[in-house]
């Protein structure tokens, strides 16, 4: 069975992820009243244009724990939550990234060569956020020091 997965937005820019069989399956169950924004319990569902999601995990390699079973081939460990416990990870996982967020220091364009002191020891380590160019985090990521992405959406600064 081929899922579905559309980034989905209610009335106040909350912005998760749906899983569905197919577009029809998320319209079925919208127009029903099933589709909830994880965040705010909100019904006001629209769709909003994501990437494709490529299923690439066939092809790394799976090495097993210390003590623990290899699957065949082919098969993979897998869980179903229910909806209810779907949306509250859901919307755990977004308020902890958001906490991060919050207590993080914004260094702004400064952000690769407050990195860079932190990498070398010149100054204290703390978690810092801010912007930088592509060609930046290039370079950032090829001196070994690990930087992620924020989404817009999490970055309450941003969107104010």
């Amino acid at each position: 069975m081929t899922i579905k997965v559309f980034d989905l937005s209610c009335e106040h820019d909350h912005l998760f992820e749906g899983w569905f069989a197919s577009a029809q399956a998320f319209e079925d169950q919208q127009a029903r009243g099933l589709v909830r924004c994880p965040v705010c319990q909100s019904m006001r569902i629209t769709r909003r244009v994501s990437a494709p999601h490529l299923n690439v995990s066939h092809l790394r390699e799976q090495v097993p724990a210390q003590g623990q079973q290899t699957l065949p081939q082919g098969r993979a460990a897998v869980a179903a939550p229910s909806v209810s416990q779907l949306s509250r990870m859901q919307a755990e996982v977004l308020r902890q990234m958001r906490r991060i967020l919050q207590q993080s220091d914004d260094v702004g364009v400064r952000f690769a060569d407050e990195a860079r002191r932190m990498h070398e020891g010149e100054i204290a380590e703390r978690p810092i956020r801010g912007t930088a160019t592509a060609e930046e985090c290039k370079e950032l990521v090829e001196e070994g020091i690990s930087i992620m992405p924020i989404p817009e959406f999490l970055d309450d600064d941003r969107l104010q």
